[in-house]
């Protein structure tokens, strides 16, 4: 009896969703409304995120535009986008707030690529654990008689073509954001 690798390839593939929702906080010149997911604010005496007390357009390439729906919390979401660290300057007019995402440097495009590959790296730190996971699975039903010496070197065999099969997709998303970052 070999292995399920199904639960495995499932939890291999959630860090990979991770990864790229992770990727989708890194901005390079280019407006996300994932740039706001981490930024949470004060609301009525409760930390929100900023989507669920605001509407968040994009109307132009490099231009997000926040519009509250009560005006009182534009306050709130002025000083928790300050207080971030996104590094954008929120320009408030009273009814709305617009986040205005430069073009990056050279230098702070290099720091993003840095930054997309530790990303990817614990992306695969997380892929290999999720390996570890299953080797110690595979052994504990050797020894306790689930499986022979031969489904065991299978069922190893299998675990680590399913893992090198999603670090190479985590690498490949690393490049891409990466790619993305440093085009201009």
């Amino acid at each position: 009896m070999k292995i399920d690798t199904k639960v495995y390839e499932e939890k291999m593939s959630k860090s990979i969703s991770s990864l790229e929702y992770e990727f989708g906080s890194i901005n390079a010149g280019r407006a996300s409304a994932a740039a706001l997911d981490k930024i949470s604010v004060e609301y009525f005496g409760s930390s929100m995120p900023i989507n669920q007390i605001a509407g968040i357009s994009v109307p132009d390439p490099r231009t997000l535009l926040i519009t509250p729906w009560d005006a009182s919390a534009l306050k709130e979401i002025e000083k928790a986008i300050l207080a971030s660290d996104l590094g954008i300057n929120p320009q408030n007019d009273g009814k709305a707030i617009r986040l205005a995402f430069p073009q990056p440097t050279e230098e702070r495009r290099k720091e993003l690529a840095k930054k997309a590959e530790k990303l990817g790296e614990d992306c695969k730190v997380a892929i290999r654990n999720v390996r570890r996971d299953a080797n110690d699975k595979i052994k504990d039903m050797k020894k306790n008689g689930e499986m022979t010496e031969d489904e065991q070197k299978a069922s190893e065999k299998l675990i680590q073509d399913v893992t090198d099969k999603f670090t190479k997709l985590a690498d490949a998303t690393v490049e891409a954001k990466k790619k993305e970052i440093l085009s201009i």
